[in-house]
């Protein structure tokens, strides 16, 4: 069997090898992985603003954007000597040495390794620990309108400009919004961390009916503001970016005067270059903008001075001293001493884990299983009430369904069942693809 035919991209002054150019990556629209690649060589330089300079974790679709994703932080080996990296020490204490993007050719090399999204860290390479970036992640809950999303950030550019910084808004690509901050390099990730909570607290204070700050689902309601996206080690798909959607959606930047009509479905790999064509790139002057984080973390300390000190971190972070309780309010012992001992409200919220599995189709089959056992109980369920969770295991996520009964009778609530399917991410015989040894990127992508 002779080997795949390959086309040949020239961009930056290098001939670019795409292998297995005709692969489907995107089936319901058609889209090949050439088609995925032209269309980053025809937006680079508003793809690059976004990730030029910074170590990239890289999100490999070897099957296309409906197949499973992994998580590779160590840059392949081996590799062109053109290609760049640098090593970063994460919190958990271990090192890699990931991707450094900084002009078209080392962008389609990458997405020749089956990248669909651009993942960057939000620091540049040669200051590791200052962030020069604040993200705001606005992820909005199971039934919130489009329209209260954008409600919403536009709130949050009003609450930047009040503390002196520009926000830049693009559509997530998926059901939510963006807001980048480009900040100067001052302050540490704890720093930012804290200002973004601050941030998204102000806005949940002015619009408690569609905001929240909560990081526990059963707590959130209407448009979750998610502060820990700041926190080390922690990406978001960049501008530009294609998302892995059935219309291969592009996580596309707005001017703020589109963000009360715009529709993201009608940004996509197709449409967008037209876009860059006609009207440029709405975010080119992001570079130009960098602001002081002075006003916001005075906010945070006025915050902490009224009582609301840190709030949770993600599960795989160090504890820290101020943090509150890390567990759901759910599971917490609702006894007065522990109540006393954390000066916070115990939650009655009923939730039950249902399934956990390594693939998303696997869970909600599982979910649905669930439903046929207990249809009354089913039948009560608001769409807000079963929680989908992607949570990230060794290199790929893995995904875990539960289910809140709060508006079932506790008479007619079922008792909680071993979850099925119930998959553990951890369990060290669980087959995995270590990041140590390099992808066969040729057959596989």
């Amino acid at each position: 069997m002779g080997k795949a035919r390959g086309a040949v991209l020239e961009v930056a002054g290098r001939p670019v090898v795409i292998t297995n150019p005709d692969k489907i990556f995107f089936p319901q629209a058609g889209h090949t992985k050439l088609d995925l690649a032209t269309y980053y060589a025809a937006v680079a330089e508003g793809a690059l603003r976004g990730i030029a300079g910074r170590p990239i974790v890289l999100k490999r679709y070897v099957d296309g954007a409906e197949g499973e994703p992994f998580f590779q932080k160590r840059a392949p080996e081996p590799r062109p000597d053109w290609i760049e990296t640098v090593e970063l020490r994460f919190p958990s204490g271990r090192t890699a040495r990931e991707l450094v993007v900084r002009d078209a050719a080392q962008l389609l090399w990458m997405i020749n390794l089956g990248c669909i999204d651009l993942n960057p860290h939000p620091v540049r390479a040669d200051d590791l620990e200052h962030p020069d970036e604040l993200r705001v992640d606005l992820d909005p809950g199971p039934g919130v309108s489009w329209d209260d999303v954008r409600r919403v950030t536009l709130l949050v550019r009003d609450v930047l400009e009040e503390h002196g910084l520009r926000g830049w808004p693009k559509t997530s690509g998926s059901r939510g919004m963006h807001v980048n901050v480009r900040i100067e390099r001052r302050w540490s990730f704890d720093q930012v961390r804290r200002a973004a909570l601050a941030l998204a607290r102000e806005v949940e204070r002015r619009a408690p009916d569609r905001a929240s700050s909560k990081w526990w689902k059963e707590e959130r309601h209407g448009v979750f503001l998610d502060y820990n996206q700041n926190a080390k080690d922690r990406t978001v798909a960049s501008a530009w970016s294609v998302r892995p959607t059935s219309d291969a959606r592009v996580s596309m930047p707005l001017t703020w005067d589109e963000v009360p009509e715009c529709d993201p479905a009608a940004f996509t790999l197709t449409t967008a270059p037209t876009r860059v064509g006609q009207r440029g790139d709405a975010s080119s002057g992001i570079d130009a903008s960098a602001g002081s984080l002075d006003s916001l973390l005075e906010l945070s300390a006025s915050q902490e001075a009224a009582g609301l000190g840190d709030a949770p971190w993600p599960p795989h972070y160090k504890k820290q001293l101020d943090e509150p309780p890390r567990v759901a309010p759910s599971r917490r012992k609702a006894s007065g001493a522990s109540e006393e001992r954390s000066g916070r409200r115990q939650s009655t919220q009923p939730l039950i884990t249902v399934a956990r599995a390594a693939h998303k189709a696997d869970a909600l089959a599982g979910l649905e299983r669930w439903k046929a056992r207990h249809p009354a109980a089913a039948a009560r369920l608001h769409e807000d009430d079963v929680l989908v969770d992607s949570m990230r295991g060794r290199s790929t996520t893995w995904t875990r369904i539960r289910i809140n009964l709060r508006h079932v009778p506790e008479e007619q609530r079922p008792l909680e069942e071993p979850p099925e399917p119930d998959y553990d991410p951890w369990r060290a015989a669980e087959p995995r693809r270590p990041e140590s040894r390099a992808p066969k990127t040729r057959s596989s992508s």
